[in-house]
């Protein structure tokens, strides 16, 4: 189809996400940049520095024809209007990456607080091992699940505490590493034993790492008496959860604040969904930025063409007008097709 001009490469490049769609609103985005809407988008970039270029090609044959002052405000407020156009269409580059690989949430708190039961309650099936034994859990196990709407990269973690055993010591060592990285971080503390100091510190390095959720578990088990108010003070959304009976409902409502529709839901397929797109975006936008700050400077028109065009380039490489073989090449060779 694409060989055959029936979609462009942004077009072809959304038919594989849809593919790998591992949520409803990523299947929604594939399916929107499949029906043209990021080309469209680009399209009109792309048609508006064409009229720019038209101009100063008309100025090159014509040296004695001036550009008139209000014309040359026109063409400036042109640059500057698709220059804004280009980078509101980079500052959608996070959301399609999380929209494609899901939110990395890590799951953390002390060893027997439940968090590989709260895993495999999300998912739905009994990914992780859980037992009584404390430290049963030595890596990170990652899954994808949508929960609230929101599609969810699942870090389950070692329990964090401090060791001797150098094989858990590592996987302490890793689960830290994945609340640095997390895009949303589920503290759980198990409100059947009584909170301990490691917990409130725990909640606090969280909430200064990422948007941040307090989980009470075992909400099905007799809770002990701790002191809430120390949890409330410090502002942190907290819910209680029974991964034993599935009772998840305050925990999906609290990850759909965090990460509100609109997020996903707005203009449907207009964004960037993975990193050669994010290139060629840049290049292009750093190409418009330079040919305004010429025209601004009085530059002359051929000297000024050259970033326009240089815009135009990169611009036709995220439709596939004038994209190299060999890129086109890599990204067909995912679809395996006639395997």
């Amino acid at each position: 189809a694409f060989l055959n001009g029936r979609l462009d490469l942004a077009q072809a490049e959304a038919v594989g996400d849809l593919l790998e769609a591992r949520s409803r609103e990523g299947a929604r985005h594939a399916a929107g940049q499949l029906a043209g809407a990021l080309s469209k988008k680009i399209g009109d970039i792309y048609s508006a520095l064409v009229d720019v270029m038209a101009h100063f090609h008309a100025v090159l044959d014509y040296p004695d024809e001036d550009i008139d002052p209000f014309r040359l405000e026109e063409l400036s407020r042109t640059l500057e209007e698709q220059e804004g156009e280009l980078s509101a269409l980079l500052s959608t580059c996070g959301r399609g990456k999380l929209l494609r690989e899901g939110v990395p949430c890590a799951i953390v708190g002390r060893p027997n607080a439940g968090k590989s039961s709260l895993l495999n309650a999300m998912l739905g099936w009994d990914r992780a091992i859980v037992t009584e034994i404390p430290g049963t859990t030595r890596d990170t196990v990652e899954e994808r699940c949508e929960l609230g709407g929101v599609p969810l990269r699942l870090i389950d973690t070692a329990g964090l505490r401090d060791t001797a055993d150098p094989v858990e010591k590592l996987g302490v060592e890793r689960s830290r590493k994945a609340m640095e990285e997390a895009g949303l971080i589920l503290v759980l503390i198990d409100a059947s034993r009584p909170a301990q100091d490691e917990d409130f510190l725990l909640l606090r390095e969280a909430m200064s790492l990422a948007p941040t959720i307090l989980v009470w578990t075992k909400g099905d088990l007799p809770a002990v008496p701790c002191p809430v108010k120390r949890y409330e003070e410090i502002g942190c959304p907290a819910v209680t959860v029974s991964a034993k009976v599935q009772d998840l409902d305050e925990l999906c409502q609290e990850i759909s604040c965090a990460f509100p529709q609109d997020l996903w839901s707005e203009h449907y397929g207009e964004i960037l969904t993975n990193a050669r797109q994010e290139e060629a975006a840049k290049r292009a936008r750093e190409a418009v930025r330079r040919a305004r700050e010429a025209l601004e400077a009085g530059v002359t028109p051929d000297a000024l063409l050259t970033d326009v065009e240089e815009a135009l380039e990169a611009l036709g490489e995220l439709t596939g007008q004038s994209v190299r073989e060999d890129v086109t090449d890599r990204i067909f060779s995912k679809f395996c097709v006639g395997k």
